[in-house]
């Protein structure tokens, strides 16, 4: 288990430029529940902190789920039959008016496109398609987020492709989501969170302290 006081202290400074807003360490405390919750146990702390990591990039740092960015005209050019690219969106599913801003990115990975709702909506057993919204809900986008890049929802490739005894590829672990999109970067915050989780492992140990025991999360403020 991991010391989530120090975790915190540390990665205030590490990652998040100083200090933690609350919505920040809800995000971070949901992950780490979540995580421990889905391995039944502390499994591989590099998929732990490039799951981390990857939340802090799709979400712009604020680690809550997220709608992407831009407005409706954006959106149905992006990914709406009637919009710049229709073979793509009627490819992945988004065959009607309205699916290019109905089925946009969601959620701490963002989520998109009619058939990936569909598909992942599935397998967590939510009617995604329905009510897509549904992707923002934190418990929701977290089981997403965790599940989907342990088990490969998104490209097929899942984290035990690139971490795994020996190996750890930090830059191809990218791939898990999108592309080598920003690799650099997600992987230099991945190791910066894997080290405040060995630091605070560490300072259990010198201290011989039991871990300090999870803070109650503050009330959630509506998503914007």
């Amino acid at each position: 288990m991991i010391d989530r006081e120090f975790f915190f202290e540390r990665v205030a400074r590490t990652v998040f430029l100083g200090a933690l807003r609350p919505q920040q360490r809800n995000g971070l405390m949901l992950m780490l529940d979540r995580w421990e919750n889905t391995r039944k146990g502390e499994g591989d702390r590099r998929h732990l902190a490039y799951i981390l990591a990857t939340a802090w990039h799709e979400t712009a740092a604020t680690m809550q789920p997220i709608r992407e960015r831009g407005g409706k005209a954006y959106l149905l050019k992006q990914y709406d039959v009637a919009g710049q690219r229709p073979a793509m969106a009627r490819a992945n599913g988004n065959t009607e008016p309205g699916d290019g801003a109905r089925y946009c990115g969601r959620g701490y990975v963002q989520l998109t496109w009619k058939n990936n709702y569909r598909r992942i909506g599935a397998l967590i057993g939510v009617d995604l398609v329905g009510d897509p919204d549904r992707a923002l809900e934190p418990e929701i986008a977290a089981t997403i987020l965790i599940r989907g890049m342990e088990e490969g929802w998104f490209t097929g490739r899942g984290l035990a492709h690139y971490f795994s005894g020996p190996r750890a590829k930090w830059l191809q672990a990218r791939r898990i989501v999108n592309g080598l999109d920003q690799a650099a970067r997600i992987a230099d915050h991945a190791r910066r969170f894997l080290a405040a989780m060995r630091d605070a492992d560490q300072a259990l140990s010198v201290s011989g302290r039991s871990p300090r025991p999870s803070p109650e999360r503050q009330p959630r403020q509506a998503i914007r």
